[in-house]
């Protein structure tokens, strides 16, 4: 299997977006919209096969697809993380809320439904690219701002629209660093975020992470859109 999608072959100067779905007709759809959106796509058709890629190939980004020939797709993602940072975004025909739990979990860093929008998935494409490239450039003691929001890790405070700091209890302002660090567009679910804030001995409490996302967005203002609810699955900060 040629990993070559295009006639025009592959620009080493563009970002490499590697497609693992056993779909052609995906990969006939994806080629030429990626190839104009200034990335070189490469194709995979089973999980063993995109894994290879993503050795050898270093892509910068991989769609994914969670119904593949050789298994499920989203047990490929810890072995993927075993070597390799790079974004996965999460193409599947699966709705259930379960499933996608289970790939962001497993770590996915976003999901994208069939059938999708082509606008939608390069917007998600770009957001996760933006992500990984502010983390590799983003000193340990970092001041990160996102619309009317500025979060100083170095002071551990917050402000909107350069007001005064607000009052936040250490709870809200761990869960606040969470859904920073997590990266604008993201899509954090609640497990992760309770182990991050409260530890694995609180990822079933759900009701705990209501009522602080409640207090932090009363506390935001104006800025509380920034916090948005992904229904069954989490909370996503900011993004397209």
């Amino acid at each position: 299997m040629t990993d070559r999608m295009s006639p025009r072959g592959l620009d080493a100067t563009r970002p490499r977006i590697l497609v693992v779905d056993d779909e052609p007709q995906i990969h006939r759809f994806l080629a030429p919209a990626l190839e104009a959106a200034g990335y070189a796509p490469l194709r995979a058709m089973t999980a063993a096969e995109g894994l290879r890629l993503a050795a050898e190939r270093a892509p910068a980004l991989i769609l994914l697809d969670l119904g593949l020939p050789d298994g499920d797709g989203k047990l490929a993602i810890p072995r993927l993380r075993g070597f390799s940072t790079v974004p996965v975004v999460v193409l599947s025909a699966r709705d259930q809320e379960a499933e996608k739990v289970a790939a962001l979990d497993a770590g996915a860093d976003d999901y994208v439904e069939k059938p999708f929008a082509l606008g939608e998935l390069l917007a998600r494409i770009r957001a996760a690219l933006r992500r990984a490239g502010a983390a590799s450039r983003q000193p340990a003691e970092a001041v990160v701002r996102t619309g009317a929001l500025e979060v100083d890790f170095g002071r551990r405070t917050a402000r909107v629209e350069q007001g005064e700091p607000l009052k936040l209890t250490p709870r809200e302002w761990d869960l606040l660093a969470a859904l920073v660090r997590g990266g604008e567009g993201r899509v954090m679910t609640q497990r992760q975020l309770l182990t991050a804030v409260w530890g694995p001995a609180h990822v079933e409490d759900a009701q705990y992470l209501r009522v602080y996302i409640g207090h932090l967005r009363q506390k935001l203002g104006p800025a509380a859109g920034l916090i948005r609810t992904e229904p069954g699955v989490g909370y996503r900060f900011g993004g397209e």
